[in-house]
């Protein structure tokens, strides 16, 4: 080869590399000169402010943004009339479904479909997406507005997980210690817990431990009527509550008021746990973030999201024994939603008023946002500090206290304590559950091959010897104790005015109730209270938002009852 020619390979060599490399690079903050504040509107988030930590550095070394969290679950419920009435709720906003497509029909949310079919990473979940923008009223032109949240690339009838969202966990060494007995119902599920506190009426420090510690924050959220820590435990029976009707097994729709209903049992359940001193007396008073320290002091018995263990989980629990898990209990049948293909029932959009190198970027970040890098920070953590890369490529768990022990991050993350500086948006665009390209396994770590082998421990083995299964699921699936609601996405009438004003009525009545029946003295004090609520709620014209909310989601049911069929 001449020398020449020889220079002439070496240049187009040099320029291909040249080239691929600047196709491989990532946004960075040198991208974008301008340091820009974005307001994020978020009805997810358990925090108000700036977003700092971690996170916030990877965010800020990628698109030299800063996040300000708008949270109404911190600054209450007014926030959204404030911010709407000037028509600018938010730079990225984040509501349910149905306030979502109100906020659409009002001119609050921009149409993104341009940049939507410009996107790296989004586009992968085009059918979902396209299918809730199907049915906002009048998207006759299918125009993109919202992108649902937590979406997976599974099926609407599939449930992936080994573990459902809300079951009674206990402790395993305070139920061993008892000689594992058998619970039948939720009277028996007392008696257990009552002999744990009175084995260990204090945490390992001498603090004050329950069996419950409650808490207010999240109560009237998330499609509810009602305070969010009764709500969550009727799907113990295989009820769903749908704001003021109970969905049942059998496809049926009962009032929220009728005792037979799984709402007065479990709070009635509450009200007795109670009555034996077994609920911790802060529990009306106390902020999501105080309880949540409280589980990670082990000053709580008894969990029931799938989430809290996380604040007391260790490997080394397991390893010791001393970690929460499911025990069943024998008369419960356990609702859960199949994996949610179709989204959780929230969207991320972008306010109408955006424009300019502001939109640029945020379409950048909620692209980034659902990318294999986006998700492995939001669902994995930090390489090198939560988890670390085997030799088959496949990820391994470390430091898995880091979020309960507030464990400080590595200093070219910005130091500080990772719990400080985990996402506060609190919401992802898909699920943890959705396959990583990068290892074939699930993002959510307690499906990696590594943390099974792990915490494969004595307990898990006692447990699988003890109840006949693998694991939560299977355990549910063998005695047919599981009732899987198919996930769709349909677009809900929204509320009329009338509707919306006697919703709020009852919403605030039931809470108020709610709490107060919890810490009642007694049954008839407790079925007084009740009778009062029921009445006060009758009227101000409960039976019609019982006759709305049936008709509304009837929709959903008969999608849920046609995506079953396929």
């Amino acid at each position: 080869m001449s020398i020449k020619k020889l220079i002439s390979v070496m240049l187009v060599t040099a320029m291909v590399i040249t080239a691929l490399a600047g196709c491989g690079k990532k946004a960075s903050k040198d991208s974008f000169e301008e340091t820009l504040t974005i307001d994020v509107y978020d009805v997810a988030a358990n925090y108000q402010g700036m977003q700092t930590g971690w996170f916030q550095k990877v965010v800020k070394d990628r698109f030299n943004i800063e996040l300000n969290i708008i949270a109404p679950q911190v600054a209450g419920d007014a926030i959204f009339q404030t911010r709407a009435s000037t028509g600018n709720l938010g730079d990225i906003v984040l509501l349910e479904a149905e306030t979502f497509i109100e906020c659409v029909q009002n001119g609050l949310i921009k149409d993104i479909s341009k940049e939507f079919a410009e996107t790296k990473y989004l586009k992968d979940y085009k059918d979902q997406i396209d299918t809730f923008n199907k049915g906002i009223p009048g998207n006759d032109d299918v125009k993109t507005y919202g992108i649902p949240t937590q979406m997976t690339n599974t099926s609407p009838t599939s449930y992936s997980q080994e573990v459902i969202y809300s079951s009674p966990l206990l402790r395993w060494d305070l139920y061993k210690e008892l000689g594992m007995p058998e619970i039948n119902d939720l009277d028996g599920l007392l008696d257990v817990l009552e002999a744990m506190m009175k084995n260990h009426p204090t945490n390992d420090d001498g603090d004050p431990a329950y069996p419950f510690s409650l808490w207010p924050d999240w109560d009237g959220g998330d499609r509810m009527i009602g305070i969010a820590n009764v709500v969550q435990l009727t799907t113990w029976y295989g009820e769903k509550i749908k704001e003021s009707i109970i969905l049942k097994p059998d496809g049926t729709f009962i009032p929220l008021t009728d005792k037979a209903g799984s709402y007065y049992k479990i709070l009635q359940f509450l009200n007795k746990a109670q009555q034996r001193g077994l609920v911790d007396p802060d529990s009306g008073t106390q902020d999501w973030n105080t309880a949540c320290a409280k589980m990670s002091a082990g000053q709580v018995y008894l969990m029931w999201y799938s989430w809290q263990v996380g604040f007391w989980n260790s490997q080394d629990r397991l390893k010791n024994g001393n970690a929460f898990i499911f025990v069943p209990v024998k008369d419960q049948m356990y609702y859960a939603e199949a994996d949610t293909y179709y989204g959780s029932g929230r969207v991320f959009g972008v306010g109408s008023k955006v424009d300019g190198e502001k939109y640029k970027r945020i379409m950048a970040f909620l692209d980034w946002y659902a990318s294999p890098e986006g998700l492995e920070f939001q669902h994995c953590g930090i390489k090198g500090f939560t988890y670390e890369v085997g030799e088959d490529g496949k990820y391994i768990r470390i430091n898995d206290n880091a979020l309960m022990d507030n464990l400080p991050v590595p200093e070219e993350y910005g130091g500080g304590g990772f719990q400080d500086g985990n996402n506060a948006i609190n919401q992802w665009i898909v699920d943890a559950i959705s396959i990583n390209p990068n290892t074939g396994e699930p993002y959510a770590s307690q499906y990696w091959k590594s943390y099974k082998e792990a915490t494969m421990t004595d307990m898990k083995r006692e447990w699988s010897e003890r109840f006949g299964a693998e694991h939560d699921v299977d355990y549910m699936k063998k005695n047919n104790k599981l009732v899987i609601s198919p996930n769709v996405s349909v677009a809900l009438p929204p509320d009329t005015n009338d509707i919306s004003v006697i919703r709020k009525q009852c919403n605030e009545t039931v809470c108020d109730y709610s709490w107060r029946m919890i810490f009642a003295k007694s049954q008839e004090e407790f079925d007084a209270m009740w009778d009062e609520m029921v009445q006060k709620l009758e009227g101000f014209g409960f039976k019609d938002l019982v006759e709305f909310d049936k008709a509304k989601f009837q929709v959903e049911l008969d999608a849920k009852n046609a995506a079953a069929k396929k």
